[in-house]
């Protein structure tokens, strides 16, 4: 059996941040347990740029940032958490260049901010359009530099609690096999999103599997808004690979297949950065009304072209090589197809504003977790900013908590538990293809769960996706040796994906009103009267699943309507 003090799972921003933290700030044992290197985790695909307001942003103010993010949340946000996040973020912006984050710079020397969708003043801090890959090497860095422990290639299997406190984990040796208890008196989960349930058509790593709120959800804990997936506006119209907001706050246009800017229709004020639901849906609506480019009509472009070679290259180089590596055109010169791609996901565990859960000792932090503050609709540079301040605010919890906890005494159960549920996988029928599944999954997710999303619509995709949770039963791991079984961890990550399906599709029927990413064509307005609240759902022991909800916190800003 292992043991730690504090055991982070997650190797991204929120994890190695939530890591860093710990260990500057105690002598207790902390330790980062990840499925992928360190390097290769999530938060390094993040390129626009971090939310802030500096000490040079002139006119801009933190309380502005606060009003933009529950705006942009269409007001389901909880306000408390969103100050907590805009009053630290000029501090993170400057610990992280303390440390050696390489932001760009304005001409006088300081950090250099650009424009984002949602936003009133220019405030996203950015390294080019490389910002989350800057961010996520050197954090590694400095943990190596502190002695964290990391326990790379390990995968999450289950959370231990006794219904008061968490107790510890069961784990995966991905390197060497077999099933690991280990012993913690904290927990802090970073294990990222769950929007690769699209599968085919997300920005995502083949990673964002959910792994840490599909083990949450298996420990009867509750998730939070999980109706809300945001699909980014502009993923590259063969892949779904992002195209960074920065390329239309640096001046980029979008245009249909008569060449018109067509966002004029949709925000006549803000145009291309407006915030993401609302662009998505203007771009989905001009490929649904047959203004949609190419022999299928089913992307329209992003017109970089009058940008001029020197600047894409010295601020978009990134978004220069994808589009000619994936889709064969050179922005310089050509327009780059884009559509819609599932992007972000909104909901999680739920977590209060310092990214506590029900039990105490386990936290949740980053995209995993549902704090919330981002509501329906996160805006565009706010990511990268919550990640970091609440793996911060995580890891200074954990360490208080750690402190003066009482050592902890799991119990063996759940790791026999775990082994013997994964020598079913080995001795399964195979009756069911997993990679043949794990595309009907996503496509289910997409048809019935996408963009616009209609109530009978939905209630046939909540049918197909019971469906493919009880033939899932029958999905087979064929290799069935212990060392590097990437078999074994495929399966298990679709598994997961699976138990999130339904938790997704519930409150999305039951949510009769439009509010941010969740857009119905049958109740195409917001209403505030009857789903100002969050959605709480769990897993009942009878396997069933148990909907509810939770007043949205709102302080200074009143809902209004959202117009841009």
């Amino acid at each position: 059996m292992l043991e730690f003090d504090i055991i982070i799972v997650g190797g991204g921003g929120a994890g190695l941040y939530a890591a860093l933290w710990a260990a500057e700030n105690t002598i207790l044992k902390v330790a980062v347990m990840t499925k992928v290197y360190p390097t290769r985790s999530h938060t390094g695909a993040a390129e626009g740029g971090i939310n802030a307001v500096l000490t040079h942003s002139v006119g801009d103010s933190k309380e502005a940032h606060a009003y933009d993010t529950a705006k942009g949340s269409d007001f389901l946000a909880d306000q408390d958490a969103i100050d907590i996040m805009c009053k630290m973020g000029a501090a993170v912006i400057y610990d992280l260049a303390h440390r050696g984050v390489p932001f760009s710079r304005r001409p006088d020397g300081r950090i250099a901010q650009r424009p984002f969708g949602g936003a009133s003043f220019p405030r996203t801090c950015y390294a080019a359009d490389k910002t989350g890959f800057y961010i996520l090497q050197t954090l590694y860095e400095q943990c190596l530099k502190n002695n964290v422990t990391f326990l790379n290639e390990w995968f999450l299997l289950s959370i231990i609690h006794n219904g008061e406190r968490v107790e510890g984990l069961t784990a995966w040796d991905i390197r060497n096999g077999g099933v690991h208890l280990i012993k913690a008196k904290a927990v802090i989960l970073a294990t990222g999103g769950h929007a690769r349930i699209y599968w085919k058509r997300t920005s995502n790593a083949l990673g964002n599997t959910g792994d840490g709120s599909a083990a949450v959800l298996r420990a009867g804990l509750p998730l939070k808004d999980m109706e809300f997936i945001q699909f980014h506006p502009t993923g590259l119209a063969k892949t779904g690979i992002l195209v960074t907001e920065g390329a239309r706050g640096e001046g980029g246009f979008l245009r249909n297949c008569n060449g018109e800017r067509f966002m004029k229709r949709y925000a006549p004020e803000k145009m291309e950065l407006a915030p993401r639901d609302i662009v998505a849906r203007a771009i989905q609506t001009e490929i649904d009304e047959g203004r949609g480019c190419g022999p299928n009509g089913d992307y329209v472009c992003l017109d970089l072209t009058h940008l001029g070679e020197e600047k894409i290259n010295e601020r978009l180089p990134q978004t220069r090589e994808h589009a000619i590596l994936y889709e064969g055109v050179d922005p310089v010169e050509e327009l780059i197809p884009v559509a819609p791609t599932a992007h972000y996901s909104m909901g999680g565990i739920d977590t209060n504003k310092y990214g506590e859960t029900p039990i105490k000792g386990l936290y949740a932090a980053g995209e995993c977790a549902c704090v919330s503050v981002h509501g329906a609709n996160r805006l565009g540079g706010n990511s990268l900013l919550d990640i970091l301040v609440f793996g911060r605010l995580t890891a200074l919890k954990a360490v208080e908590y750690a402190d003066d906890a009482s050592d902890t005494n799991p119990s063996l159960a759940k790791q026999k538990d775990d082994e013997r549920r994964i020598l079913g996988l080995m001795e399964a029928s195979g009756k069911e293809n997993m990679a043949d599944l794990r595309k009907e999954l996503g496509n289910v997710m997409m048809k019935h769960f996408g963009v616009f999303r209609e109530e009978s619509l939905m209630k046939e995709g909540l049918e197909k996706l019971k469906e493919i949770k009880e033939r899932a039963k029958y999905v087979k791991v064929y290799d069935t040796s212990k060392r590097f079984n990437t078999d074994l961890i495929s399966v298990l990550e679709f598994l997961n994906l699976v138990e999130l399906s339904i938790p997704i599709a519930i409150p999305a029927i039951e949510r009769r009103e439009s509010r941010g990413a969740h857009a119905r064509k049958d109740y195409p307005k917001r209403d505030d009267k009857n789903f100002l609240k969050h959605s709480i759902i769990t897993l009942k022991e009878d396997g069933d699943y148990k909907l509810s909800w939770k007043p949205v916190v709102i302080k200074k800003f009143p809902p209004e309507e959202r117009k841009y």
